[in-house]
């Protein structure tokens, strides 16, 4: 079932700026979605769209089959927002702060607070509840901001740079949070710059560069693309020959420690056969770099 529809959706602002040229785009119920591109390429201006901030010059946009121009309340009532900049009163408690929020949808007070306490505590903030919220960290408030977007039990969460200038700890923890929800059947639409966040999470890939969609596709199908990729073997014993491994590059980077890049006709299990019978044993291996970031780099420029 389609969760988003999105047909020919044009903006052009007041200063004449195009921030988007007519893009398609179908997310799916359950889809845990990223919407990629660099700074300007137009997903602010797509999100603000989706979340009634901003107007379309054109194009349409159906949720769940309800279209925006004639049912946008109950649109609204589907969807949790979380923006990137922090827009909640700061002298305010995250348990007033939730509990306003669930107010906006008509939930009553015990209600509000019973689902207010729960997220809390799953997002690990709980013992925040009764101090004012300019007292917590920036990865609190964020973790705060998805507790208030989730308290209304969306069926569409937007989530719009969502771990900015998070620790890489508290970023996993949040993944790990996000995941739960997105396998409980919550649809999650993503834009992030951590390339590597949207690797981890998504199983859909769409990246937009000035205005147009330039790929949307399964990041399965988007990461088999990708016709080299530079793997870090370290293995149990000191190398003192580099391996002959034919047509594939090989530098030794330390005493056990070689990067072999290979083609998409080279399985890892063919590379750590081909090794085996070298004597050489590889007891980890790990990606030189985040797939995505090299075939988002790839597309972006050729674009």
């Amino acid at each position: 079932m389609v969760a988003v529809e999105i047909r020919n959706l044009k903006k052009t602002y007041s200063n004449g700026v195009v921030a988007l040229k007519g893009i398609d785009l179908d997310i799916y119920k359950g889809d845990f979605y990223a919407l990629l591109g660099p700074n300007g390429a137009g997903k602010s201006t797509t999100i603000g769209i989706l979340s009634s901030l901003i107007t379309p010059t054109d194009g349409s946009i159906k949720v769940f089959g309800l279209d925006y121009k004639t049912h946008s309340q109950e649109i609204k009532q589907k969807l949790g927002i979380v923006p990137q900049e922090f827009n909640f009163n700061i002298f305010e408690t995250p348990l007033q702060i939730i509990c306003n929020q669930a107010g906006f949808y008509g939930i009553d007070m015990k209600t509000a607070k019973k689902r207010a306490l729960k997220l809390l505590k799953d997002l690990e903030i709980y013992d925040k509840k009764d101090f004012s919220s300019r007292s917590m960290s920036g990865g609190q408030k964020r973790r705060l901001m998805i507790a208030r977007a989730l308290v209304n039990n969306p069926e569409i969460l937007i989530l719009d740079e969502p771990t900015a200038g998070v620790d890489i700890s508290l970023r996993r923890q949040m993944w790990q949070f996000l995941e739960t929800w997105n396998k409980n059947g919550l649809t999650i639409i993503l834009t992030t710059h951590y390339l590597e966040e949207a690797e981890y999470l998504c199983n859909r890939i769409a990246i937009i560069d000035k205005g147009d969609v330039i790929t949307n596709t399964k990041k399965e199908d988007l990461l088999n693309t990708l016709k080299l990729e530079t793997l870090i073997c370290t293995t149990k014993d000191s190398i003192t020959k580099l391996p002959d491994l034919g047509d594939l590059k090989v530098v030794q980077k330390d005493h056990n420690i070689i990067e072999v890049t290979i083609n998409s006709d080279v399985s890892v299990e063919e590379l750590l056969s081909r090794l085996k019978t070298q004597n050489i044993e590889v007891y980890r291996l790990s990606n030189k770099s985040n797939r995505l970031e090299e075939l988002f780099v790839n597309l972006v420029e050729n674009n």
